[in-house]
């Protein structure tokens, strides 16, 4: 008879359960609209081809960084600790998702009371024999307790969870995609210093053999020691430059080696000279870059997440029913002999409702901080967007200005070149002064090295421009 109570009760509780859950305050969540018109300046794109659609093994072709991209994507502590997030954010959502299921456990207590032998209506001793009387409880029964969903509080308590753990695999996208660009451009930066390094020896041995020539002419009477000196003084200014040319490719090669999760060392690598450029980098249109940033994304998931908690808050307005205890189990006394006995099975049941009536204007707070919380990240997320068409906008005409100086940087570079041998050899023939050759061959080393960082602009602007469209995964 009892069992049959009990059946019944639990079947009413899930009946009120799934009855009552259909009457939940539902207010359900809406992405925030972005105005992506005009989001890139000076532009309103149409093609829908884009560089950020391209897998990154394929956008960046150099075998030696396709190699260091692998690798760091295993062993970058950064990922290895966005990994860890991961596992926590869906850890939590299991727990979220549990609170829909009552709490059990398995309850074994034991209860002894000891009383003296004394009269009932005089409260005498009957005898000496103190404490005579005793009394033992044994019981081990199921508990259970369980709070019912009815407005929806656990559920969107749950929702938050589910946000939440999105958002960790947004930045974990974030951290990657901000990794491979790294690498990029400081793998791409080590390559310009071997070649500014390269460029830079090329001439101290060319004004080596103007200084030799220089003497030579002094030993003939055709210049003098001011020239010597002068010309002995540019040489080793040029020489001064090569130790920190070097020390910034160790330290660069430091800075790639902590991407990769390694000790420092030596970095193997191309040339500059080997890295292809395109002229034309397709980015497609504003709202596939806004669908496919993390950044983005995570303001997005942010919003979800104050938006659902404050649905959440909301519900805590709204009555409460608790079972706040239920038991179902075998209890003696004095004695363990037919403990599992039919006769010995009991049960009990606690619950209530509980509706919210003056709780010092805290429920009413926590909810207008919500709001106001939920108001905060829509705010943030707009300014997310604003700040992505910008970067967008600011690297596209970086990268076009940059390859506007190409043709007019050949030209220099060229007509300098000339101009450095010719001034060598009229200063060989007495026609020219050492003064026009320092001249000729700084303005050449000069030219050479902005060709350089000419290049290496271009080369960091198509790799963040891959990842401001959001490529990269």
């Amino acid at each position: 008879m009892k069992a049959k109570f009990i059946n019944k009760l639990v079947l009413l509780g899930v009946i009120t359960s799934i009855v009552l859950t259909s009457c939940q305050v539902m207010n359900k969540y809406k992405s925030p609209e972005a105005d992506s018109k005009d989001l890139f300046r000076d532009e309103t794109p149409m093609d829908t081809t884009t560089i950020a659609s391209i897998p990154w093994w394929e956008y960046f072709n150099d075998s030696y960084l396709q190699t260091y991209i692998k690798e760091a994507l295993i062993n970058n502590f950064d990922m290895l600790i966005a990994t860890e997030r991961i596992k926590q954010a869906e850890a939590a959502l299991g727990m979220a998702r549990a609170a829909y299921f009552p709490d059990v456990a398995l309850s074994a207590q034991v209860e002894q009371t000891r009383l003296s032998n004394a009269d009932p209506l005089t409260g005498m001793p009957r005898s000496k024999n103190n404490l005579a009387y005793h009394k033992e409880n044994y019981s081990l029964a199921i508990v259970a307790s369980w709070e019912l969903n009815i407005w929806g509080k656990l559920n969107r308590q749950s929702k938050v969870k589910y946000a939440q753990m999105l958002n960790s695999y947004a930045g974990r996208n974030l951290i990657q995609t901000s990794l491979i660009s790294n690498m990029v451009n400081v793998y791409s930066a080590i390559m310009a210093l071997d070649e500014q390094l390269k460029v830079t020896k090329e001439m101290i041995a060319l004004m080596q053999d103007n200084l030799i020539t220089t003497e030579a002419l002094k030993d003939a009477g055709m210049a003098n020691g001011a020239a010597v000196e002068q010309t002995r003084a540019a040489l080793s200014s040029a020489k001064t430059s090569i130790p920190d040319l070097e020390s910034n490719i160790r330290q660069l090669e430091n800075s790639l080696c902590i991407m990769l999760g390694r000790k420092p060392g030596q970095i193997n690598r191309s040339t500059i000279a080997q890295q292809k450029i395109s002229a034309e980098l397709a980015h497609g249109i504003p709202a596939q870059m806004l669908a496919l940033r993390p950044d983005v994304n995570q303001a997005e998931l942010e919003f979800r997440s104050a938006f659902e908690l404050t649905n959440a808050a909301k519900a805590s307005f709204y009555p409460s029913i608790n079972l706040t205890s239920g038991m179902i189990g075998f209890s003696t006394v004095n004695g363990l002999s037919g403990f599992f006995k039919p006769e010995n099975i009991f049960a009990s049941i606690a619950g209530g409702l509980t509706q919210p009536v003056f709780a010092r204007k805290q429920l009413i707070t926590q909810y207008k901080m919500a709001k106001s919380e939920q108001q905060i990240a829509l705010l943030t997320f707009e300014k997310t967007v604003l700040a992505a068409g910008q970067e967008v906008s600011d690297i596209l005409y970086t990268y076009e200005s940059s390859l506007k100086k190409n043709l007019d940087r050949e030209v220099q570079v060229e007509s300098l070149t000339k101009a450095v041998s010719y001034t060598q050899e009229l200063l060989k023939a007495g026609e020219a002064t050492y003064l026009e050759v320092l001249s000729a061959q700084q303005g050449l080393l000069e030219a050479q090295l902005n060709q350089v960082s000419d290049k290496l602009q271009q080369l960091q602007s198509a790799s963040d421009l891959y990842r401001a469209l959001g490529g990269g995964l």
